[in-house]
């Protein structure tokens, strides 16, 4: 989910309740909701299930979100964390593995969990991190920073995948 398409007027509106504003926000995000659950879930119908129950999930939290930039990083982990109850439910999932993972991830202090995530973006070889930092850190949009690196969108947004998943790996090792 780009918060860089999402206003910062329109998401202050939406979280502090206007009904115009969280309509427009879930109009805005249904479609990344949408490919992120298509390539995290192991179906296509649970795909669908997630999405839908993560665009309600928005609709009924957004008040909670404290910025615009976890706005992403909270969809994302909810449209995940269905996709996993999902195949658990079905049986295809290893929950206990991917549960005590995150858990112990959350579980440590904030301090601790801080430099953990700068040691994984230092860990990042420089291509990767490069990206990372304008995409997450400065909110460029994925054009501004193909156009920034002389690259193509698709090759921007394989190297911001390979990186989050690296350094999902490292955090969770």
């Amino acid at each position: 989910m780009s918060a860089a398409a999402i206003s910062p007027r329109l998401f202050e509106a939406a979280r502090l309740g206007d009904p115009d504003a969280i309509s427009s926000l879930l109009q805005t995000a249904q479609p990344d909701i949408r490919r992120y659950a298509r390539a995290t879930c192991r179906s296509s119908a649970d795909a669908e299930d997630a999405a839908q129950e993560a665009l309600w999930i928005l609709f009924r939290h957004v008040g909670t979100i404290r910025s615009l930039l976890a706005f992403s990083a909270w969809l994302f982990s909810v449209v995940r964390r269905e996709c996993l109850r999902l195949a658990r439910k079905a049986g295809l999932a290893p929950a206990a593995e991917l549960e005590e993972a995150e858990a112990a991830l959350l579980s440590r202090p904030e301090a601790d969990l801080r430099l953990d995530v700068a040691a994984a973006f230092e860990a990042l070889p420089p291509h990767y991190r490069d990206v990372v930092l304008m995409r997450d850190v400065k909110e460029m949009t994925i054009d501004e920073i193909a156009e920034a690196l002389a690259a193509t969108r698709q090759t921007v947004k394989a190297r911001l995948h390979r990186a989050r998943a690296l350094m999902r790996e490292y955090l969770t090792r």
